[in-house]
C-alpha cells in the first residue's frame, strides 16, 4: 500500500519569518534597553514585555492556524470577520474601550489589553478571500449580476470596515485595508470599469479625510516640503532622518543610537526603523529589505502555483500585507510617503500586531506546505 506523503513546511519561508522574529527581539532589545532602564529598572523591560504579549500568544496562534485544516477556516471565515469587527466596534464603549493618544483602540479585559483592528485586517483578508473565490460568486458575468452580487456587497464590507476604523480614528490601518481589498477584487477577475469605480471612490473618500483633519493636511504638506516647520509638523521626520543619515555604510552599532534617547518620538513603536538604520547603517537595511522581499516573492511564487483560488487570494494577501506595511513604514520614515502611524510587522513594539503577524505567518506556512 502507497504510504501517502506528509507535506512539510516551506523552509525557506519558515527561515524567513524566524529570523525576521529574531532579529526583531534584537532590535527592540537594542531600542528600548535604555527606557527599560530608565522607568523600570530593567532594561530587558519591554523585550520580555513583546516576548510575554506578543511572540508567545503570537506562537501559539500560528501553531493552531498552520495545523487547522484550510477548508475549515474557508467556512468559519464569515464568523471570524464578524466576531472581529464586533470586537472593533466594542472600542466606543465605556469602560471597555480605552483612549491612548486620543484614539479609541484599544479594549481592557483587565487581565489583557489588544488592539482589534490588527485582528481586523486579518479576519477581513480571510473573508475577502473566502467571499472572492466562492463558486457561486464566479457564475455571475455579467455588468448587471456584477454588480449586484459582487461590487455592491463588497463595498458594504468595505463600508462595515471602514467607519469603525475612521472614528476610532485609525486610518493607517484603514489605508491598509483598502488597498488589500482592492488587490484582492482586481485577483479575483472584475471589469476593468468597476475596478477603476471603486478606486475613484476610494480616493475620494481619503480626500476627504485628509481635508476633515488638520494634522493629516500637516503631514501630507511635510512630505511635499520636509524642511517644512521642523521645530513642530516636520519635527518627527527630521529627526528621522537625522537618524537614518547618521547611520552611513555600516552604521554605529547595535544599542549606540543617538536618537532613541528622546530625540525621536515613537522610538519604540512606529520609528523603530530610523533607530535600527542608524545602528546597523546602509548595508544592514538593505538585509533587512532583503529578507521581506524574501517573504514576498517566496510566497507569490508559489501561490501563483495554486489552483485553489482560496488559498491563492489569502496568500497573496497576506504576503502584500506583511510586505506592504513594512515598505509604507519604511517609506514614511525616509520621507518617500507621509507619516501613518503603521508599526514596522516583527520588530515594532506591540503585542497585538507581533501575535497577527506570527498568525499569518502560520497560515501562509500552511497554506504553501508542498
Amino acid at each position: 500500500m502507497k504510504r501517502k506523503e506528509e507535506k512539510r513546511p516551506d523552509f525557506i519561508l519558515l527561515f524567513g519569518f524566524l529570523l525576521l522574529t529574531v532579529l526583531g527581539l534584537l532590535f527592540l532589545y537594542s531600542a528600548s534597553s535604555f527606557w527599560g532602564e530608565k522607568y523600570f529598572n530593567s532594561s530587558y523591560y519591554f523585550l520580555l514585555l513583546q516576548i510575554k504579549k506578543g511572540v508567545l500568544p503570537g506562537l501559539f496562534l500560528g501553531g493552531l492556524l498552520y495545523f487547522l485544516n484550510l477548508k475549515t477556516l474557508k467556512k468559519l471565515s464569515f464568523w471570524i470577520f464578524l466576531a472581529v469587527l464586533i470586537l472593533t466596534y466594542l472600542v466606543f464603549i465605556p469602560g471597555l474601550g480605552i483612549e491612548k493618544g486620543g484614539a479609541k483602540r484599544w479594549i481592557d479585559l483587565k487581565i489583557l489589553q489588544f488592539q482589534p483592528s490588527e485582528f481586523l485586517k486579518l479576519a477581513f483578508l480571510i473573508y475577502l478571500s473566502a467571499w472572492l473565490s466562492s463558486s457561486k460568486l464566479q457564475k455571475y458575468k455579467n455588468k448587471q449580476q456584477e454588480f449586484y452580487f459582487k461590487l455592491l456587497p463588497f463595498f458594504i464590507l468595505l463600508l462595515l470596515a471602514s467607519l469603525a476604523l475612521i472614528f476610532q480614528p485609525d486610518i493607517g490601518t484603514l489605508g491598509i485595508i483598502l488597498a488589500l481589498a482592492l488587490l484582492l477584487y482586481f485577483l479575483s477577475g472584475v471589469s476593468w470599469w468597476y475596478f477603476l469605480v471603486l478606486v475613484t471612490i476610494i480616493s475620494l473618500g481619503g480626500v476627504a479625510l485628509a481635508l476633515l483633519a488638520p494634522y493629516r493636511i500637516e503631514r501630507i504638506l511635510v512630505f511635499l516640503n520636509p524642511n517644512l516647520d521642523p521645530l513642530g509638523a516636520g519635527y518627527h521626520l527630521k529627526q528621522s532622518l537625522i537618524g537614518i543619515g547618521s547611520g552611513g555604510l555600516l552604521g554605529k552599532g547595535l544599542g549606540l543610537s543617538q536618537q532613541k534617547l528622546g530625540f525621536l518620538p515613537a522610538p519604540l513603536s512606529d520609528s523603530i526603523f530610523s533607530i535600527i538604520a542608524e545602528e546597523i547603517g546602509f548595508i544592514g537595511v538593505v538585509a533587512l529589505i532583503s529578507l521581506y522581499l524574501l517573504i514576498f516573492t517566496r510566497t507569490y511564487y508559489l501561490a501563483l502555483k495554486e489552483d485553489d483560488s482560496f488559498k491563492r487570494l489569502l496568500a497573496i494577501g497576506i504576503a502584500s500585507h506583511i510586505t506592504g506595511q513594512a515598505f509604507l513604514n519604511m517609506f514614511a520614515l525616509t520621507g518617500l510617503f507621509p507619516l501613518t502611524g503603521l508599526p514596522l510587522p516583527f520588530i515594532s513594539l506591540g503585542g497585538t500586531s507581533l501575535t497577527v503577524s506570527l498568525a499569518e505567518a502560520g497560515i501562509l506556512l500552511n497554506i504553501l506546505k508542498r
